[in-house]
């Protein structure tokens, strides 16, 4: 087994204890602990304990490594791996009681900024489904099941009807007429449009082929982290901008011959 196998399954197993968790203080009742970039933008208390969680649990079987999280910031690490970690991705979602949240967790080498980081590994946990994700860099792209893990491919192409894609929008009503435009220009090439309210999942099911791209402004480096991996791993396509890679400013996953075609409808050339 590769270091990076070996990381995959240290993701895993962490992030199913953390789904565990987080499912459990649902079921207890959420607390709204605080919000951040806008008033829509919260954290629950749950997210702060997941997190704590995972890094507890990564500290003792990976003493020397980075971590950068949502909820607690950034630690620096000796041995040039940094896990990059999203406790609960879709709180809104999980406040609300709507079954579509996640654990993310990615093991990346270099700098830890998704503009000059590879990542090696990554594990999506689908909470409420129990859906199981992860990717190992050179090694493919797998949802598992209780017969097994199955391979993940992208979708080759749309159908005739169009392609089903997923966006999101930011939390500061400021940007919102932009993301509307966005999405204007791209209607043009969908089928239909989801809006599941979380990016790792949305990222897993472009790998798993459940949607054909997905495309939203405003992501964080734990939105996508272990997402992109699942795409790449499955055969597709992931990009953004700044730099041609996913960020701030715009993230977009599809597969190979869908890419092109959505990048050019965003840009609106």
């Amino acid at each position: 087994m590769t270091v990076s196998a070996d990381l995959a399954r240290l993701a895993a197993d962490i992030a199913i204890e953390a789904g565990e968790l987080a499912r459990r203080r649902r079921v207890e009742g959420v607390q709204i602990a605080a919000t951040k970039s806008a008033a829509a933008d919260i954290v629950t208390a749950a997210d702060r304990e997941v997190e704590q969680l995972i890094r507890r649990r990564l500290g003792r079987a990976r003493p020397d490594d980075g971590f950068l999280g949502e909820e607690s910031g950034a630690e620096p690490g000796a041995s040039g791996i940094t896990w990059v970690v999203d406790p609960i991705d879709g709180t809104v979602n999980y406040a609300y009681g709507i079954p579509a949240y996640a654990v993310s967790i990615a093991a990346v080498t270099g700098d830890p900024d998704p503009q000059r980081w590879t990542a090696l590994a990554g594990a999506v946990f689908g909470v409420a489904t129990g859906e199981l994700f992860t990717a190992v860099r050179g090694g493919g792209a797998h949802l598992h099941t209780p017969d097994g893990p199955k391979p993940l491919h992208v979708n080759a192409q749309p159908g005739e009807a169009g392609a089903l894609l997923a966006t999101g929008f930011g939390y500061d009503p400021a940007t919102h007429a932009g993301d509307l435009a966005r999405l204007s220009r791209v209607m043009p090439l969908a089928r239909d449009i989801r809006r599941i309210g979380s990016a790792a999942l949305d990222l897993a099911f472009v790998a798993a082929g459940r949607l054909d791209g997905y495309f939203e402004r405003g992501l964080n480096p734990w939105d996508h982290a272990a997402g992109a991996l699942l795409v790449e791993e499955a055969g597709g396509r992931v990009g953004g901008i700044p730099g041609g890679r996913p960020g701030t400013e715009l993230t977009v996953a599809a597969g190979p011959d869908l890419f092109d075609a959505l990048v050019t409808a965003i840009d609106g050339r």
